[in-house]
């Protein structure tokens, strides 16, 4: 016992650098985009793709990833994707025109779309269902850890140059790569099977049409926008598209997305939720620009303004997970939507002081701690079969990164299309507050505690 207690630790470490690293860009970018924007000489519209390229491979990479560490084993397919991420990190560094930087933005989110999802798996497959709640805890508060470490690394390091912003994830990889190949199980699904490869192309196409309308959108003049050569024949493309993937994966015999998980309600709430999370997430993202632009600071005081969010994000994850095996998923999701609203409602208020950003920043981060730091993992696994964990996870992360995608490219439109960037940033978080108020009605819709161990006692 006390050598498979070990065995878990360590595996649990390896988990925690990978997220953690992954994590860390998510902190580093929103500080990044105002330097990245000065050196390229870019608009906020253009600028936004630097997050939105990244959510966009994360998003084609998710499902191929999850099946693919089903059918090739957890430990390589997360080493693979460790190894991703640092090359992506290099080309970024050493970018010398924007299309390159791009690029390497795009092996990023490709590394990226497994590393989590596969992390949350493997804890599936090592974890005790009693302590499932505890063990996603610990890897959300790396979130939060890294919200903390992000800001800070990156104040200092946006003084060296915005390349460090990038180089510093190789040689945590190194040491990832290292102690993972060692250290994690290798479980796999015994099925095997072969790829859905017109799945993942129709995938692709899909939400390459849907993020270009989006990001081309002018808020300013938004009907005329959408039936504009710019932007309706995109949407309608990544509309027409839809039904041609759904069909698809119904008639395929390893599909990308198991549709058939979506008539379980809970995972179609938690689909929903997931939307609405990652919506908030690419908001977080954008939130330097905006104090550079509300209270005329540099980019590196920018960075620092984060601290209370991600202090709160640091401190309520590992709160959430144990609170999750107490109340139940349930309580812990409806309560950090509440204050997720509540904290998007006054960034968008029309008066910005120093006080609401930070009072709305630390609610805004106790709000997403619940939310991505446990929760939905956690109800992920508790309706999947043990063959079936990292593609429902999958479907988790998958529809976080359909509302960052969205979230980054309505939100660069939204300020791009305002007379005043300030403006365009309080209307989007307003906008998003709304949001907020439909993902506490669908959380109060999740089963009780009482019910999810009804369910799960027979994993015991």
């Amino acid at each position: 016992m006390s050598g498979q207690g070990t065995s878990t630790v360590r595996i649990l470490v390896v988990l925690f650098l990978g997220v953690l690293m992954a994590a860390l860009d998510i902190a580093i970018v929103g500080p990044a985009l105002p330097a990245l924007r000065e050196h390229y000489g870019l608009t906020e519209r253009a600028v936004s793709w630097v997050f939105n390229v990244f959510v966009l491979f994360n998003l084609l990479g998710l499902p191929f990833m999850a099946r693919l560490s089903d059918v090739m084993g957890r430990r390589r397919v997360y080493v693979a994707d460790v190894t991703l991420f640092a090359v992506g990190s290099l080309i970024v560094a050493a970018a010398p025109a924007f299309p390159m930087l791009l690029a390497g933005r795009a092996l990023q989110g490709l590394g990226a779309s497994g590393i989590f999802p596969v992390a949350s798996a493997v804890v599936g497959d090592v974890v005790a269902p009693s302590r499932r709640g505890r063990a996603l805890g610990i890897l959300g508060a790396v979130f939060g850890i890294a919200f903390i470490v992000g800001p800070i690394l990156a104040g200092v390091l946006l003084l060296l140059g915005w390349q460090w912003l990038f180089i510093i994830n190789v040689p945590l990889a190194l040491v990832i790569i290292g102690l993972g190949w060692r250290a994690l199980p290798d479980t796999v699904d015994e099925e095997g099977g072969r790829m859905d490869l017109p799945g993942i192309a129709t995938l692709g196409l899909m939400l390459v049409s849907f993020a270009f309308g989006i990001n081309r959108i002018d808020t300013g003049a938004f009907l005329s926008s959408l039936t504009s050569a710019a932007v309706a024949p995109y949407l309608v493309m990544s509309l027409v598209l839809l039904p041609v993937f759904i069909r698809l994966e119904r008639r395929s015999k390893k599909p990308l997305v198991r549709l058939e998980l979506f008539r379980n309600r809970q995972v179609a709430i938690v689909a929903a939720l997931g939307m609405g999370a990652g919506l908030t997430e690419a908001a977080f993202v954008f939130m330097p620009g905006m104090a550079v632009q509300a209270f005329e600071v540099t980019k590196s005081s920018a960075s620092f303004m984060l601290l209370p969010l991600v202090t709160a994000v640091a401190i309520g994850s590992p709160i959430a997970g144990r609170s999750i095996d107490r109340f139940g998923s349930r309580t812990i999701t409806v309560v950090s939507t509440a204050l997720l609203t509540v904290g998007l409602a006054t960034m968008g208020l029309p008066i910005l002081t120093t006080t609401t950003f930070y009072a709305a920043s630390v609610l805004i981060g106790l709000g997403l701690s619940g939310i991505l730091g446990s929760s939905l993992s956690y109800i992920l696994l508790h309706e999947s079969k043990a063959a079936e964990r990292t593609v429902a996870q999958g479907i988790g992360t998958l529809s976080i990164s359909v509302g960052q995608l969205s979230g980054g490219a309505l939100i660069g439109a939204v300020v791009s299309s305002a007379a005043a960037g300030l403006s365009g940033y309080q209307s989007a978080f307003a906008g998003i507050a709304f949001v907020g108020v439909v993902l506490v009605g669908l959380s109060a819709m999740l089963k009780s505690r009482r019910r999810e161990l009804e369910d799960a006692g027979h994993e015991e």
